[in-house]
């Protein structure tokens, strides 16, 4: 048992990064259940497709989410568990947030399914790529420290601001100010006060430094609002009850086991019917937007979880950053293969990280427990948006305090730093931020004269921000 012990102690590199088995462990857990609602709403985002019911509908009629639930746990766990042995960090995988969203609405819209799957296949394919011949690996070089860390510190405040807005916290309102506190300014609802307890207590254990502070910040309010449920039938939110529980009701489940093959969904995507079915130019565009938000969410993401766990070294760059790479290219590969929208690196690592996971150990746990959710998704379905949340606003805070690393007095770098660290959060967008940045900075350099201290791969890839947000105008110019 011992020499296993140390054999898995040699891979991971658990001692020389300081860690324990029980921490990876306790960060494994963290991170599962900060990020386990995908298993639960990427089906609910895509079977808004119009095309969706081909291949995710046992019926014909009636969307199959539990098929797409245990086919978004299957691609989540397997990614994440490859993450894990392959790139041994800490960092988990799953269908991602937006990208889903803009091929059910943007794309799935004027094609079937299988081939918006397609069209993702495609762009991971493109993206492994770019990682095999070494380019994603140097533009990730190429990026200044500084703007490195202020990617870190806006993720920070983007995944308070997540945290904040899913647990009902904050809420966008169709009339005056565009966000407010709880219902028309008054936390007037028991699922909030939920939030604001299960907050203030992982805080105080935070602070304490208690071992497990996170994961026993979750736990421990998810017991709360299932004892609260069970007090207030407080039920879930909807426009008539804006003041019920996000994301999942927190009662007992009244099953617990239950399962649907997920490898029936590889079958079903066609990488090259989009260009048949659209114009070449429209294929070509959504290809490439999916592209740049791959590419540099997760690069904005490996920085910033990677900066926490304390994995980046002093030029900026992080070990095995080329393996990192390759298995997340893979994820967008694999997401449209398995009919479940392109997978991406998660900042909800983060929880885990701040629950002290520093290696792959706690991604292969991550990843095991997505796979145990494919036969037990009612489990999965317990946990409300406002028992996981607080952990990612105490994350946050974590993440915030690399603000101290940028040199504020220097304008050209920091102005740069400052428009990433607020259009992340402000836009709800890594590569938003991340073009924000980029452009910026190359253009104070250049009219500074300085154009000689700018890396050429950062020109090259500030010119396809540029094009990047200029998507909209270009598809209005030629009417697609």
């Amino acid at each position: 048992m011992s020499d296993t012990r140390n054999a898995i102690d040699r891979f991971f590199a658990i001692t020389a990064r300081g860690s324990t088995v029980s921490r990876e462990v306790r960060g494994g857990l963290a991170t599962f259940f900060t990020m386990a609602y995908i298993v639960v709403l990427n089906p609910i985002i895509i079977a808004n497709g119009t095309d969706v019911q081909k291949q995710v509908i046992g019926d014909g009629t009636t969307p199959n989410v539990a098929l797409v639930a245990a086919g978004t746990a299957f691609v989540a766990g397997v990614l994440t568990i490859l993450m894990g042995v392959v790139g041994r960090v800490p960092f988990a995988m799953a269908a991602g947030l937006g990208l889903n969203a803009f091929v059910t609405f943007n794309i799935a819209k004027v094609m079937t399914w299988e081939e918006a799957m397609g069209l993702v296949f495609l762009e991971g394919v493109i993206i492994a790529i770019l990682v095999l011949t070494g380019l994603r690996t140097a533009v990730f070089h190429a990026i200044p420290a500084q703007l490195k860390t202020a990617i870190s510190v806006g993720i920070g405040l983007f995944i308070a601001l997540i945290g904040f807005v899913d647990a009902g916290f904050v809420r966008r309102v169709p009339a005056g100010p565009p966000l407010e506190m709880g219902i028309g300014g008054n936390l007037t609802s028991w699922p909030v006060f939920v939030f604001l307890v299960g907050l203030l207590a992982t805080a105080v254990l935070v602070a304490r430094r208690v071992k497990g502070a996170i994961l026993i910040g979750i736990v421990s309010t998810t017991v709360l609002a299932i004892i609260v449920e069970q007090l207030t039938k407080s039920g879930a939110s909807s426009p008539e009850n804006p003041g019920g529980w996000q994301l999942n009701v927190p009662t007992l489940p009244k099953e617990i086991f239950g399962f649907h093959n997920p490898l029936t969904l590889f079958t079903e995507f066609d990488p090259f019917g989009a260009f048949s079915r659209v114009s070449v130019l429209l294929a070509v565009l959504f290809v490439f937007t999916l592209l740049i938000t791959d590419f540099f969410d997760t690069m904005g993401t490996i920085v910033g979880v990677g900066r926490q766990a304390g994995l980046v070294q002093e030029d900026g760059t992080l070990p095995r950053t080329r393996e990192i790479l390759l298995v997340d290219s893979i994820g967008a590969a694999a997401g449209g293969a398995g009919s479940v929208s392109s997978n991406t690196t998660y900042i909800e690592s983060a929880a885990g990280v701040g629950e002290g996971a520093r290696t792959g150990l706690a991604s292969v746990v991550t990843g095991l427990l997505f796979l145990v959710a494919i036969f037990f998704a009612p489990l999965v379905t317990v946990v409300p948006y406002e028992a996981a949340t607080p952990a990612l606003v105490v994350v946050g805070f974590l993440m915030m305090t690399a603000i101290r690393d940028i040199d504020w007095n220097d304008y050209e770098i920091s102005i740069p730093a400052f428009l990433t660290i607020v259009v992340i959060p402000f836009t709800y967008s890594i590569s938003n931020g991340i073009g924000a940045g980029f452009i910026s900075y190359v253009l104070i350099k250049a009219v500074r004269g300085k154009t000689r201290e700018v890396h050429p791969l950062m020109w090259v890839v500030t010119l396809l921000f540029v094009l990047y947000f200029a998507i909209g105008p270009i598809r209005a110019l030629f009417g697609i």
